[in-house]
Order: C-alpha cells, then structure tokens, then sequence
C-alpha cells in the first residue's frame, strides 16, 4: 500500500459550481501539498446515468480540468487524468467482476437510493449495478491509502476493502509463501527476529501492540522490494501476500455551501453558481434569491435565520458583517438589497482567482490537454504494475 497516495474524482456531466469548490476540489487543494494525489476525470462512471447524452459528456471534460486548475489544482504536484484513458482500470474491473458476490453489489445503500431518484432513467443495466465495483477498481489499481469521501460514501470504500480481502485470499498464497516470508523477514536485518517475535505475539495471544509493533517494523525496513513487502504484511496475520492492499476512508468535512433557495447546492435543484459564473449573472442571482417571506415591505422587521441570504453570509461574511446584518434585518435597519451585497462581494472576491487562472488555459487549450495526456502517461505507468501483479495472481499469462 501507497499509505500517502490518494485517489479521488469527478464525473464530468455538466459545469461544476460552488457547491463542488468548496465540497471536494477545495480539500484537493489542500491535500496535494502533503499527498501523492490522484485526481481522475471519471468519464466511465458518467456513462452509467448518462449513457443516453453522452454529448455532454466530451464537452464537460475540458470544462471540468479547467475548473480544478482554475481553483488551483496544480499538475505538477497532482496527477491529473482521464479514467477511459488508463485501460487497466477497466481491466482490473472486470477481474475483479469474475470473484465479487452479485449480493454485494445489491446490497450497496446508494444503489437503491439512486434508482429511486433517478426514477425517470432506465438504470436496469450491469454497468449502474457495478458502478461501486469500477470504483473499487479505481482505487486498487493505484493502491491507494487513502480515499476523500465524506460519511454517505463510506460504504462504498468497505466495499473496496471487501473486494481486496477476497481477493488477496483467493490469489494471494502461492505455493511456497511461507518459505518466501520467512526469507524476506531475514532481509529485515536486526529487527528481522523482533518482527518474528511480534508476529508470534500477535497470532497466538491476539496482541493487537504486537501487531503495530511489527507493522512498523516492516514499514521501517529499507531492504525489502515491493513483493517481500507485501508477503510480510500478508504472513504478519495469517494471510496470503497483499496484492491488493485494503484503502482507507478519509472523511472530508461535509460542504457548507448552500444553494440559492437555501437548500444544498445541486444542479437537479436549479440553485446552483458556477464556478466561472459571469459577475453580473452571479449579482443577477443573488439579488433574485427569495428572502424572509415575513419582510413583505422594507419597513418590516426579519429573521435571518429564516433567509436563505443568511446561510450565504456563513461563507463569505466576516463576524462583523454577519453582526451587521443580524442587526439590520431584526430591526428593518437595511433592506433585503443591502443584505445581499456583501455576499455578491465575497463570492466575486472567490471567483476572481479563478477567472485569472482559468484564462491561461482559456488562450491555449492545448496545455489542458497535454496536462491531462502526461497525467494519463504517469497513471498508466502506476496501473500496469499493479495489473501484472494482478494477472500473475491469477495465472493469466507472463
């Protein structure tokens, strides 16, 4: 496992908006300084609810890069690719396929959900069934640690830990796996009979510090290859070698942006701004959003916590700001106009970075691409050797 790696992505299927910046490529920002960070434009997984429009789905892809560049994904620190573009992430879904449990995939709590909203499309197909377990596929086939996602996709990384545990145990103890272990503990050096001695504690008294002592003697190690390493994770607990580490969960903090009708931000709702939305449709907006139904005349009194204006001011005002529109409004101080401004303000204030970085990529459009082919070049180098790892794990060829 890449502990330090992490995968995430998006389906291009139409303009990303604020909602979007400040629930997942904001986090990115934030996380590809620290971390070895994948960011996929999942034009595969669109296909699954939008396999009957795909039009929309060519000319979102572009759309979508510039908007992580414009919000200041930087491709020299994070790889930046295209799903469709990596092969192996459709090979490895469909080896995967050959050994998961169809129940598992029924039993996936966004599966029904989604069918139920989505009740206008026809997803009777295998590929809106097995959407959980391409995702799987995607983050195995970089060996991911970690997976931003906030609570309501948790599910689906158990699912991918699932896929990977049976997986390992199916293919993962060749034939003379002890032997090949207990030589790559010699390899270990000093702390090789530490490790055995900790492996022993673990597996014949349950010691969970045991287990943690070892795992950080292994990781410590500098004189083990990428397969002695996983044969040792793997024997440390009884198992076979680790082809296909098990990821974790990251939380990510859920999004704090509210759409124009105060609900959240979504583009089923129509209350969405987009994250290069032009300033005087942005004003437009804002200043059309309903407000306290009880201020009927400027002279009547409000509550702000009744005005979707109001959640608004929880992203873009200052306490002073916030304070001051508290105060307006519960005395008809200012006018519902007046209480709009200054969310304008700080949204145009958050787009104008944007704007700047997005027109470098605007003028020449072929850099887009040439960031996202590289991207795909350096994904595809990580795939293929998980993918050989894989198919001789399953003896399906040399």
């Amino acid at each position: 496992m890449f502990a330090n790696r992490i995968l995430s992505g998006m389906r291009p299927t139409g303009s990303l908006h604020l909602g979007h910046y400040h629930g997942v490529i904001k986090n990115w920002v934030e996380l590809q300084s620290s971390h070895d960070c994948y960011f996929m434009v999942a034009d595969w997984h669109a296909l699954t609810t939008n396999y009957d429009n795909v039009s929309i789905i060519e000319k979102s892809i572009w759309d979508m890069v510039i908007d992580w560049l414009a919000a200041g994904v930087d491709p020299d620190k994070a790889t930046v690719f295209l799903q469709s573009k990596v092969p192996q992430h459709a090979e490895l879904h469909l080896a995967l396929s050959m050994v998961t449990p169809l129940s598992w995939l029924e039993r996936v709590p966004t599966y029904k959900d989604q069918i139920e909203k989505l009740s206008t499309k026809d997803l009777g197909t295998y590929g809106f069934l097995g959407y959980p377990l391409l995702q799987a596929a995607d983050i195995l086939v970089y060996k991911a640690g970690l997976v931003p996602v906030g609570e309501d996709q948790v599910p689906h990384i158990e699912l991918t830990r699932e896929v990977a545990r049976r997986f390992n145990n199916l293919f993962g103890r060749e034939a003379n796996f002890d032997e090949l272990a207990q030589a790559a503990a010699k390899k270990i050096g000093k702390q090789g009979k530490q490790f055995m001695q900790q492996r022993t504690a673990y597996l014949q008294d349950g010691n969970a510090e045991a287990l943690q002592a070892a795992r950080e003697i292994l990781a410590a190690s500098q004189n083990l290859g990428v397969a002695d390493r996983e044969r040792l994770a793997g024997w440390l607990e009884n198992k076979g070698k680790t082809i296909l580490p098990e990821p974790e969960a990251k939380l990510t903090a859920a999004s704090r942006m509210p759409g124009l009708d105060g609900q959240k931000m979504s583009k089923s709702y129509g209350n969405t701004i987009t994250m290069r939305e032009a300033p005087e449709q942005v004003s437009k907006k804002v200043k059309a959003m309903p407000t306290d139904p009880a201020r009927v005349r400027r002279t009547d009194a409000g509550n702000p916590e009744k005005c979707p204006v109001w959640q608004l001011h929880q992203v873009y005002s200052d306490h002073d700001t916030r304070e001051w529109v508290k105060q307006g409004c519960t005395s008809a101080g200012i006018g519902c106009l007046d209480c709009k401004q200054p969310v304008i303000e700080g949204v145009l204030r958050e787009q104008q970075p944007m704007f700047e970085r997005a027109e470098q990529y605007l003028s020449h459009p072929d850099r887009v691409k040439e960031i996202v082919f590289e991207g795909c070049r350096r994904a595809e180098q990580v795939a293929k050797e998980t993918m050989s790892d894989v198919r001789a794990a399953m003896g399906l060829g040399f």
